[in-house]
């Protein structure tokens, strides 16, 4: 059991390509999570791409995930799209790919989660692999037919799963960034990505 994530993170990627997943679509809300946020690395390091949402307020102020909606009253679609560009131009498969990217940045989305839905997909054809749709009917704290790795949405949680390195463009400046957005494994590795995510060592139930 997974959250669908903005462009989630490689450990998540790689639980994705590794199992059958269902989607959480019955939790609610929670803010400084990869539900609304990824992170990349820019010439200054570790970057976050924050996507704003409107907010409830009064006795609504918890919304379940599935009905949050973007506040795209802000142009964060260009500025997202322009931060992605200015990082990764350089990288081997930036333009492998953008074709396929930008169009997420074009659209006129409204529903956080179904955006969301959209970049995993996007990044699946992009690597080859069919990731799957189904979706819960119903919250359970602890499910007793799924693994639980809704964990993987804190953006903030200690005790991260440890990944290969792999190259990045400004490894040099910076080291080897972990916990990076997906997009950072597929404009550096390109078509190496899905044998790169099948062969990570996960251990998602000890984690």
């Amino acid at each position: 059991m997974l959250h669908p994530t903005y462009f989630p993170n490689v450990a998540s990627f790689a639980a994705m390509v590794q199992n059958d997943v269902v989607w959480e679509a019955e939790d609610n809300f929670q803010k400084q999570t990869y539900r609304n946020r990824c992170y990349i690395c820019t010439d200054k390091g570790k970057h976050m791409l924050n996507i704003p949402i409107k907010h409830v307020g009064g006795d609504e102020g918890r919304q379940k995930y599935a009905d949050v909606e973007m506040d795209n009253s802000y142009p964060w679609k260009k500025q997202h799209w322009r931060t992605l560009e200015t990082a990764y131009r350089t990288s081997p498969f930036f333009e492998f790919y953008e074709d396929e990217i930008r169009p997420l940045y074009e659209g006129t989305d409204t529903s956080l989660y179904e955006f969301n839905l959209k970049t995993i997909e996007v990044v699946g054809n992009c690597i080859g692999v069919e990731l799957p749709a189904a979706k819960t009917e119903k919250f359970q704290m602890e499910p007793t037919e799924l693994l639980d790795t809704r964990f993987l949405v804190e953006a903030k949680r200690k005790g991260k799963i440890p990944l290969e390195p792999y190259p990045q463009v400004f490894e040099e400046r910076h080291g080897f960034i972990p916990d990076l957005s997906i997009l950072d494994l597929l404009f550096n590795e390109g078509t190496n990505a899905l044998a790169y995510l099948k062969n990570q060592s996960l251990h998602l139930s000890h984690a």
